[in-house]
């Protein structure tokens, strides 16, 4: 999604601008724009493309500025013309903005904008370059700027519908910076040389780790050496200082090829982090005290519902299993974007995690909003901290898996697999689980992260299997029980990784239609690992296999009978059944990564796809 980064301070602002404009590529873009104040001029450079061809472009002007804003767009209204990059002006060029998110009532300002040209400054005639909702949010303060460049925003964003992440500058104010948010979100950080304002953490560790958020309804005046904060009632909101334990190391790649392999070679280590600490050995339970609920509270919970959208949607219907499996409550997942437009049933005994890596998925954000309007206890599960999700919610867990940078997300899914593993625990022992049980489960859980690190091992050898089936347009997964979703996320992998088109199915569910997509052109990917539904999946494939179709199977070490009914079989070390989704996973994020590599995609920023959904 589109991504801000600005600053004013006592350095060159271009510098900052453009190593921001790369840390924000991950979020996905097409083209992108910067503007510098320097000497009482605004200067505007914009290019469609990559920041490559936005630096060619400005390597031969001497642009010294202090302050400056920059943006990466991906479209929503308009093409992808550099006339709708970002910044947009008004005001004859002395007023920039960079926008995230939708104003809903464009078309409407517009018009109005257009119908009432005697009230605008007789410079600023009304001349709409682009087709973007940004340019009329640009026209429309400049149509209220009185000399006050914050209370010229506060008053349009009073008449803005939608959802909006901006920053505003003026040639006027060389020293300050206007940021406002409503549902996208914005970061203020700070150091030695001035302030940094960013849609996320991630551009501006470079330079520091001490920063504020924005909430929703806030305004905030920025210059080198202050922030003052609003609401959009212009009274004065007291905001404090936060540190990030990100540092800008753990956003490189550190020797890999691409993000999303660093990302995947990473999950050993941020398994442990989602972890560590949250478990009593001795009592077989798990401790997350974010769920902010006393014991009896707990107890009094009769349904869960997750809520998320994507990878997340994936890691919840493990939660679900995990959960009616330990716990004995039962248990469904919802996918965000659908839930708020039905009339869910909801009670105050019902408990609402909403998942979401940012923290900042709109859809979950709106989901979020009616469980709390019906009276549900809702909590967060998410990656980002100070994100809108953990600030709304009234409790939930952080996931600790660090900076997660490739679009398709890796180490963040395993990290919602164990914390919600984990919550199934806590709530199983409070109600019916026993010690003995209980205890199998951590101990279980504390050797994932060396079987983790086996199974990353199998990186050449799936590189290799890779290369084998990189000539197919087509593929399909299969799974059973706990590892259907497994194979949801590993054909969503493939998707969002090599465009090729792959579908997942329950192993059962083949003879009621799928098997009618199979032929020796349709590949399948099967995980067999021995559970109970060992001998059932095990049916399901040699059905599959009698059609003629090359099959991939993902099987249990030491299981030999398996090489019977493959053409390729990848071997995992056993563990227990509820904990074979942090294994399996791993080498379905391998296959897509080393195909996708193969076929010479854009890994970490697949096209039309972005890292963080902030519209809806």
């Amino acid at each position: 999604m589109c991504g801000i980064i600005a600053y004013t301070g006592i350095g060159p602002a271009l510098p900052i601008l453009i190593r921001g404009l790369r840390r924000l590529e991950y979020r996905g873009y097409d083209s992108a724009g910067v503007a510098l104040l320097d000497n009482g001029l605004l200067t505007r450079i914009r290019a469609v493309g990559k920041i490559d061809v936005l630096s060619e472009k400005i390597k031969d002007q001497e642009l010294l500025g202090t302050t400056g804003i920059a943006h990466t767009r991906w479209a929503t209204h308009g093409g992808v013309t550099e006339e709708n990059a970002h910044p947009h002006t008004a005001l004859g060029g002395k007023l920039m903005i960079v926008h995230n998110g939708i104003i809903e009532n464009y078309r409407e300002l517009k018009e109005s904008l257009l119908s009432d040209v005697q009230s605008l400054p007789p410079e600023e005639p009304v001349d709409f370059k682009s087709q973007t909702d940004t340019e009329v949010l640009a026209h429309l303060i400049a149509k209220h700027y009185q000399g006050d460049l914050r209370r010229a925003v506060e008053t349009a964003l009073s008449h803005v519908r939608g959802t909006y992440g901006l920053v505003v500058m003026h040639a006027d104010h060389p020293d300050i910076l206007v940021a406002a948010r409503m549902g996208s979100p914005l970061v203020i950080g700070m150091d030695s040389t001035g302030h940094y304002i960013a849609s996320d953490a991630t551009p501006i560790l470079a330079y520091t780790n001490k920063v504020m958020f924005l909430d929703d309804g806030e305004v905030a005046e920025v210059t080198s050496t202050s922030v003052k904060t609003y609401n959009l009632h212009d009274e004065y909101v007291e905001k404090h200082l936060e540190h990030i334990d990100w540092d800008e190391k753990q956003a490189e790649r550190q020797g890999f090829s691409h993000f999303m392999l660093k990302e995947i070679f990473d999950q050993p280590t941020v398994f442990q982090d989602a972890i560590r600490g949250r478990y009593n050995i001795a009592e077989g339970t798990a401790q997350l005290g974010g769920i902010n609920l006393t014991d009896n509270q707990m107890r009094e919970i009769n349904r869960v519902i997750f809520i998320a959208c994507g990878t997340a949607s994936h890691a919840a219907m493990i939660g679900k299993y995990a959960f009616e499996r330990l716990a004995g409550i039962p248990a469904e997942v919802e996918v965000a974007s659908e839930f708020r437009y039905r009339d869910p049933v909801i009670d105050t005994h019902t408990l609402v995690f909403a998942i979401s890596q940012s923290g900042e998925t709109a859809d979950t954000i709106a989901a979020v909003r009616e469980a709390k309007r019906r009276g549900a206890v809702v909590r967060g599960i998410v990656n980002a901290v100070g994100s809108t999700i953990a600030r709304e919610t009234d409790g939930g867990t952080y996931i600790h898996a660090g900076p997660e940078l490739a679009v398709a997300s890796t180490k963040a899914y395993t990290n919602m697999v164990a914390v919600l593993l984990l919550y199934a625990l806590q709530f199983g022992r409070l109600r019916r689980l026993s010690l003995a049980t209980g205890t199998r489960v951590v101990d279980a859980l504390r050797e994932v992260a060396e079987k983790m690190k086996q199974t990353l091992q199998l990186s050449e050898e799936i590189k290799k299997i890779a290369q084998k089936y990189s000539g197919y347009r087509d593929m399909m997964f299969l799974g059973r029980g706990i590892n259907f979703p497994v194979a949801l996320e590993g054909s969503l992998k493939l998707k969002e990784t090599s465009y090729i088109h792959s579908e997942a199915y329950p192993g059962g569910e083949m003879k009621h239609g799928a098997l009618a997509l199979l032929s020796p052109d349709f590949p399948v990917f099967g995980i067999m690992t021995k559970n109970q539904l060992y001998e059932k999946m095990r049916s399901n494939i040699e059905e599959v296999r009698a059609r003629g179709v090359n099959v991939i199977l993902l099987a249990t070490e030491g299981d030999s009978s398996a090489q019977e009914l493959a053409d390729d079989v990848i071997y995992v070390p056993e563990t227990m059944e509820l904990l074979e989704p942090l294994i399996n996973t791993i080498p379905l994020q391998l296959f897509a990564y080393h195909m996708a590599v193969i076929l010479g995609r854009d890994v970490d920023r697949p096209r039309n796809l972005a890292k963080s959904v902030t519209v809806e």
